[in-house]
Protein backbone atom coordinates (compact mmCIF):
# COMPACT_ATOMS: atom_id res chain seq x y z
CA UNK A 1 0.00 0.00 0.00
CA UNK A 2 1.33 4.06 -1.32
CA UNK A 3 0.76 6.90 1.12
CA UNK A 4 1.05 10.25 -0.12
CA UNK A 5 4.78 10.93 -0.87
CA UNK A 6 8.01 10.44 -3.09
CA UNK A 7 6.58 6.38 -3.58
CA UNK A 8 3.00 7.44 -4.94
CA UNK A 9 5.07 9.82 -7.07
CA UNK A 10 6.99 7.21 -8.52
CA UNK A 11 4.26 5.87 -9.27
CA UNK A 12 2.37 8.04 -11.12
CA UNK A 13 5.91 9.09 -12.87
CA UNK A 14 6.06 5.24 -13.63
CA UNK A 15 2.57 4.75 -15.06
CA UNK A 16 3.06 7.55 -17.49
CA UNK A 17 6.53 6.19 -18.66
CA UNK A 18 4.80 2.42 -18.91
CA UNK A 19 2.24 4.19 -20.94
CA UNK A 20 4.48 6.27 -23.23
CA UNK A 21 6.52 3.37 -23.93
CA UNK A 22 4.68 -0.03 -23.90
CA UNK A 23 0.96 1.57 -24.33
CA UNK A 24 -1.85 -0.62 -23.77
CA UNK A 25 -1.54 -4.40 -22.39
CA UNK A 26 -3.88 -7.05 -24.29
CA UNK A 27 -7.37 -6.72 -24.22
CA UNK A 28 -7.72 -10.16 -22.23
CA UNK A 29 -6.44 -8.84 -19.17
CA UNK A 30 -6.73 -5.20 -19.55
CA UNK A 31 -9.14 -4.23 -16.59
CA UNK A 32 -11.17 -1.93 -18.88
CA UNK A 33 -12.32 -4.57 -21.04
CA UNK A 34 -13.30 -6.70 -17.90
CA UNK A 35 -15.09 -3.65 -16.90
CA UNK A 36 -16.92 -3.50 -20.37
CA UNK A 37 -17.86 -7.48 -20.53
CA UNK A 38 -19.59 -6.92 -16.51
CA UNK A 39 -20.84 -3.93 -17.08
CA UNK A 40 -22.57 -5.35 -20.38
CA UNK A 41 -24.05 -8.62 -18.70
CA UNK A 42 -25.27 -6.66 -15.77
CA UNK A 43 -27.48 -4.45 -18.20
CA UNK A 44 -28.25 -6.98 -20.21
CA UNK A 45 -30.26 -8.17 -17.24
CA UNK A 46 -31.48 -5.08 -16.76
CA UNK A 47 -33.21 -3.93 -20.16
CA UNK A 48 -35.72 -6.99 -18.88
CA UNK A 49 -37.12 -5.05 -15.83
CA UNK A 50 -40.17 -2.82 -16.46
CA UNK A 51 -39.23 0.63 -16.41
CA UNK A 52 -40.57 1.80 -12.77
CA UNK A 53 -37.61 -0.49 -11.59
CA UNK A 54 -34.50 0.17 -14.13
CA UNK A 55 -33.91 3.47 -12.47
CA UNK A 56 -33.30 1.77 -9.02
CA UNK A 57 -31.22 -0.93 -10.97
CA UNK A 58 -29.26 1.36 -13.06
CA UNK A 59 -28.13 2.92 -9.01
CA UNK A 60 -27.05 -0.61 -7.96
CA UNK A 61 -25.73 -1.65 -10.85
CA UNK A 62 -23.27 1.56 -11.03
CA UNK A 63 -22.88 1.31 -7.37
CA UNK A 64 -21.81 -2.04 -7.39
CA UNK A 65 -19.17 -2.20 -10.19
CA UNK A 66 -17.02 0.99 -8.72
CA UNK A 67 -16.87 -0.90 -5.30
CA UNK A 68 -15.93 -4.52 -7.51
CA UNK A 69 -13.21 -2.87 -9.33
CA UNK A 70 -12.34 -0.65 -6.60
CA UNK A 71 -12.13 -3.02 -3.93
CA UNK A 72 -10.06 -5.39 -6.28
CA UNK A 73 -7.31 -2.71 -6.83
CA UNK A 74 -7.31 -2.17 -2.87
CA UNK A 75 -6.98 -6.05 -2.76
CA UNK A 76 -4.46 -6.50 -5.18
CA UNK A 77 -1.99 -4.32 -3.53
CA UNK A 78 -2.97 -5.98 -0.01
CA UNK A 79 -1.98 -8.94 -1.65
CA UNK A 80 1.48 -7.84 -2.64
CA UNK A 81 2.38 -5.87 0.52
CA UNK A 82 4.47 -8.23 1.58
CA UNK A 83 7.04 -7.97 -1.55
CA UNK A 84 10.24 -5.54 -1.87
CA UNK A 85 9.66 -1.84 -2.11
CA UNK A 86 10.68 -1.78 -5.69
CA UNK A 87 8.47 -4.38 -7.33
CA UNK A 88 4.95 -3.25 -5.42
CA UNK A 89 6.04 0.18 -7.33
CA UNK A 90 6.66 -1.33 -10.43
CA UNK A 91 3.21 -3.27 -9.78
CA UNK A 92 0.87 -0.61 -8.80
CA UNK A 93 2.37 1.56 -11.87
CA UNK A 94 1.37 -1.13 -14.16
CA UNK A 95 -1.83 -1.26 -12.65
CA UNK A 96 -2.47 2.49 -12.60
CA UNK A 97 -1.78 2.72 -16.23
CA UNK A 98 -4.78 0.87 -16.84
CA UNK A 99 -7.00 3.54 -15.86
CA UNK A 100 -5.57 6.26 -18.63
CA UNK A 101 -3.85 6.57 -22.01
CA UNK A 102 -1.76 8.72 -23.70
CA UNK A 103 -0.07 6.64 -26.19
CA UNK A 104 -3.01 5.23 -27.41
CA UNK A 105 -4.73 8.60 -28.09
CA UNK A 106 -1.55 10.01 -29.52
CA UNK A 107 -1.67 6.82 -32.36
CA UNK A 108 -5.51 7.59 -33.34
CA UNK A 109 -4.86 10.84 -33.91
CA UNK A 110 -1.63 11.02 -35.54
CA UNK A 111 -2.75 8.45 -37.67
CA UNK A 112 -5.61 10.73 -38.69
CA UNK A 113 -3.74 13.61 -39.19
CA UNK A 114 -1.66 11.26 -41.63
CA UNK A 115 -4.65 10.09 -43.48
CA UNK A 116 -6.26 13.02 -43.85
CA UNK A 117 -2.67 15.01 -45.26
CA UNK A 118 -3.07 12.42 -47.93
CA UNK A 119 -6.36 13.09 -48.83
CA UNK A 120 -7.61 9.79 -47.58
CA UNK A 121 -10.66 10.60 -45.48
CA UNK A 122 -12.26 7.30 -45.98
CA UNK A 123 -9.21 6.00 -43.74
CA UNK A 124 -9.52 9.00 -41.25
CA UNK A 125 -13.11 8.18 -41.24
CA UNK A 126 -12.45 4.58 -40.28
CA UNK A 127 -9.79 5.84 -37.63
CA UNK A 128 -12.59 8.17 -35.99
CA UNK A 129 -15.07 5.40 -35.62
CA UNK A 130 -12.79 3.82 -33.06
CA UNK A 131 -12.86 6.95 -30.70
CA UNK A 132 -16.26 8.67 -31.20
CA UNK A 133 -19.61 8.01 -30.75
CA UNK A 134 -21.31 10.03 -34.22
CA UNK A 135 -21.18 8.31 -36.91
CA UNK A 136 -18.30 9.03 -39.39
CA UNK A 137 -20.17 8.52 -42.49
CA UNK A 138 -22.58 11.75 -41.91
CA UNK A 139 -19.52 13.96 -41.51
CA UNK A 140 -18.13 16.52 -44.18
CA UNK A 141 -14.40 16.29 -44.31
CA UNK A 142 -13.59 19.29 -42.14
CA UNK A 143 -16.09 17.84 -39.47
CA UNK A 144 -14.02 14.47 -39.48
CA UNK A 145 -11.13 16.72 -38.62
CA UNK A 146 -13.27 18.79 -36.31
CA UNK A 147 -14.38 15.58 -34.38
CA UNK A 148 -10.58 14.42 -33.98
CA UNK A 149 -9.59 17.45 -32.33
CA UNK A 150 -12.83 17.57 -30.11
CA UNK A 151 -12.15 13.90 -29.06
CA UNK A 152 -8.21 14.78 -28.22
CA UNK A 153 -9.23 17.60 -26.20
CA UNK A 154 -12.12 16.12 -24.40
CA UNK A 155 -9.93 12.96 -23.80
CA UNK A 156 -7.28 15.33 -21.88
CA UNK A 157 -10.36 15.21 -19.19
CA UNK A 158 -11.68 11.98 -18.79
CA UNK A 159 -9.01 9.67 -20.54
CA UNK A 160 -6.04 11.08 -18.38
CA UNK A 161 -6.64 13.94 -15.83
CA UNK A 162 -9.19 12.44 -14.12
CA UNK A 163 -8.06 8.99 -12.98
CA UNK A 164 -5.06 10.87 -12.28
CA UNK A 165 -6.69 13.36 -9.88
CA UNK A 166 -8.49 10.32 -8.25
CA UNK A 167 -5.25 8.25 -8.29
CA UNK A 168 -3.22 11.87 -6.17
CA UNK A 169 -6.54 11.89 -4.22
CA UNK A 170 -7.09 8.09 -3.04
CA UNK A 171 -4.25 6.44 -4.39
CA UNK A 172 -4.86 3.03 -7.14
CA UNK A 173 -8.18 2.54 -5.84
CA UNK A 174 -9.14 6.27 -6.77
CA UNK A 175 -8.41 5.63 -10.57
CA UNK A 176 -10.22 2.54 -10.46
CA UNK A 177 -13.43 4.12 -9.55
CA UNK A 178 -13.39 6.84 -11.76
CA UNK A 179 -12.90 4.57 -14.59
CA UNK A 180 -15.69 2.24 -14.01
CA UNK A 181 -17.32 5.14 -13.39
CA UNK A 182 -16.31 6.79 -16.92
CA UNK A 183 -16.88 3.04 -18.67
CA UNK A 184 -20.73 3.01 -16.92
CA UNK A 185 -21.17 6.39 -18.74
CA UNK A 186 -19.78 5.77 -22.28
CA UNK A 187 -21.63 2.26 -22.38
CA UNK A 188 -24.92 2.92 -21.03
CA UNK A 189 -25.02 6.92 -19.99
CA UNK A 190 -26.15 7.87 -23.73
CA UNK A 191 -29.06 10.22 -24.05
CA UNK A 192 -30.68 7.33 -25.97
CA UNK A 193 -34.23 5.89 -24.63
CA UNK A 194 -32.70 2.35 -24.16
CA UNK A 195 -30.68 3.70 -21.05
CA UNK A 196 -32.67 6.80 -20.37
CA UNK A 197 -33.80 5.10 -17.05
CA UNK A 198 -30.85 2.15 -16.42
CA UNK A 199 -28.12 4.36 -17.56
CA UNK A 200 -29.16 7.93 -15.68
CA UNK A 201 -27.14 7.54 -12.57
CA UNK A 202 -23.67 6.47 -14.24
CA UNK A 203 -24.20 9.49 -16.71
CA UNK A 204 -24.67 11.90 -13.42
CA UNK A 205 -22.10 9.99 -11.40
CA UNK A 206 -19.48 10.77 -14.72
CA UNK A 207 -20.28 14.30 -14.87
CA UNK A 208 -19.86 15.00 -11.33
CA UNK A 209 -16.75 12.71 -11.58
CA UNK A 210 -15.09 14.57 -14.26
CA UNK A 211 -15.84 18.33 -12.57
CA UNK A 212 -12.67 19.25 -10.86
CA UNK A 213 -9.95 17.73 -12.84
CA UNK A 214 -11.64 18.81 -16.06
CA UNK A 215 -11.40 22.84 -15.08
CA UNK A 216 -7.65 22.38 -13.21
CA UNK A 217 -6.85 20.28 -16.89
CA UNK A 218 -8.12 23.12 -18.83
CA UNK A 219 -6.71 25.77 -16.90
CA UNK A 220 -3.13 24.27 -17.34
CA UNK A 221 -3.83 24.28 -21.14
CA UNK A 222 -3.49 28.07 -20.84
CA UNK A 223 0.27 27.85 -20.10
CA UNK A 224 0.71 24.61 -22.09
CA UNK A 225 -0.63 26.74 -25.10
CA UNK A 226 1.93 29.36 -24.25
CA UNK A 227 4.92 27.23 -24.23
CA UNK A 228 4.19 25.98 -27.57
CA UNK A 229 3.50 29.22 -28.82
CA UNK A 230 -0.55 28.84 -29.41
CA UNK A 231 -2.72 31.64 -28.73
CA UNK A 232 -3.31 31.99 -25.24
CA UNK A 233 -5.33 34.75 -25.31
CA UNK A 234 -8.06 33.27 -27.43
CA UNK A 235 -7.93 30.09 -25.99
CA UNK A 236 -8.80 32.20 -22.83
CA UNK A 237 -11.49 34.59 -24.64
CA UNK A 238 -13.11 31.46 -26.61
CA UNK A 239 -13.12 29.21 -22.70
CA UNK A 240 -15.11 32.33 -21.53
CA UNK A 241 -17.48 32.68 -23.85
CA UNK A 242 -18.31 29.09 -25.21
CA UNK A 243 -17.98 26.95 -22.19
CA UNK A 244 -21.17 26.20 -21.45
CA UNK A 245 -22.43 25.66 -25.20
CA UNK A 246 -22.11 21.85 -24.48
CA UNK A 247 -24.55 19.57 -22.68
CA UNK A 248 -21.64 18.05 -20.59
CA UNK A 249 -20.93 20.11 -17.91
CA UNK A 250 -17.16 19.54 -18.38
CA UNK A 251 -16.23 18.89 -22.05
CA UNK A 252 -17.24 22.11 -23.06
CA UNK A 253 -14.09 23.46 -21.44
CA UNK A 254 -11.52 21.72 -22.68
CA UNK A 255 -13.02 21.83 -26.20
CA UNK A 256 -13.70 25.69 -26.26
CA UNK A 257 -9.83 26.31 -24.78
CA UNK A 258 -8.37 23.99 -27.51
CA UNK A 259 -10.94 25.84 -30.12
CA UNK A 260 -9.28 29.07 -29.25
CA UNK A 261 -6.02 28.19 -28.97
CA UNK A 262 -5.93 26.86 -32.61
CA UNK A 263 -8.36 29.42 -34.13
CA UNK A 264 -10.71 26.69 -35.77
CA UNK A 265 -14.33 26.15 -35.05
CA UNK A 266 -15.25 22.53 -33.53
CA UNK A 267 -18.49 21.84 -34.66
CA UNK A 268 -20.83 18.63 -33.68
CA UNK A 269 -23.77 19.36 -35.89
CA UNK A 270 -26.88 19.50 -34.15
CA UNK A 271 -25.66 20.18 -30.72
CA UNK A 272 -23.26 22.53 -30.78
CA UNK A 273 -20.50 24.83 -32.32
CA UNK A 274 -17.32 26.35 -30.28
CA UNK A 275 -14.68 28.43 -31.40
CA UNK A 276 -14.63 31.33 -34.77
CA UNK A 277 -13.89 30.08 -38.25
CA UNK A 278 -10.57 31.74 -38.18
CA UNK A 279 -8.95 29.16 -40.12
CA UNK A 280 -9.50 26.06 -42.51
CA UNK A 281 -9.47 22.71 -40.47
CA UNK A 282 -6.53 20.81 -41.80
CA UNK A 283 -4.22 17.76 -40.71
CA UNK A 284 -1.80 20.48 -38.97
CA UNK A 285 -4.51 21.20 -36.26
CA UNK A 286 -4.79 17.56 -35.44
CA UNK A 287 -0.82 17.61 -35.07
CA UNK A 288 -1.19 20.74 -32.71
CA UNK A 289 -4.02 19.48 -30.88
CA UNK A 290 -2.02 16.05 -29.69
CA UNK A 291 1.02 18.44 -28.72
CA UNK A 292 -0.79 20.58 -26.66
CA UNK A 293 -2.24 16.95 -24.93
CA UNK A 294 1.04 16.02 -24.28
CA UNK A 295 2.17 19.79 -22.76
CA UNK A 296 -1.14 20.00 -20.76
CA UNK A 297 -0.67 16.17 -19.63
CA UNK A 298 3.02 16.98 -18.34
CA UNK A 299 1.85 20.01 -16.22
CA UNK A 300 -1.41 17.71 -14.92
CA UNK A 301 1.27 15.39 -13.80
CA UNK A 302 3.39 17.82 -12.19
CA UNK A 303 0.53 19.49 -10.65
CA UNK A 304 -0.44 16.41 -8.95
CA UNK A 305 3.05 15.45 -7.44
CA UNK A 306 2.70 19.09 -5.69
CA UNK A 307 -1.00 18.10 -4.58
CA UNK A 308 0.44 14.72 -3.32
CA UNK A 309 3.39 16.12 -1.25
CA UNK A 310 1.29 19.05 -0.10
CA UNK A 311 -0.90 16.05 1.23
CA UNK A 312 1.66 14.47 2.81
CA UNK A 313 2.94 17.14 4.42
CA UNK A 314 -0.53 17.63 5.97
CA UNK A 315 -1.37 14.26 7.19
CA UNK A 316 1.98 14.29 8.83
CA UNK A 317 1.10 17.46 10.77
CA UNK A 318 3.04 19.83 8.69
CA UNK A 319 6.18 18.46 9.92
Amino acid sequence: MFGWGWDASLVLCLAVLVDIVLGEPPARVHPTVWMGRFIEFEYRLGRKLRPSLQKAYGVIVAIGVVAVFAGGSFLFLLLVSGLPMLIRIILAAVLLKCTFSIRLMWRYASDMAAAVRRGNYAEARSILRNIVRRDPATLTDSQVISAGVETVAEGIGDGIASPLFYYALFGIPGAFAYRAINTLDSMVGYKESEFVNLGWFSAKLDSFANLVPARIATILMLPACKLLGESTSEAWRILRRDRNRTQSWNAGWLMSAMAGSLGVRLEKPGFYALGDDDQQLNYSHLIRAIRIMVVDTALFVLTLILIIFALAWVTSGFR
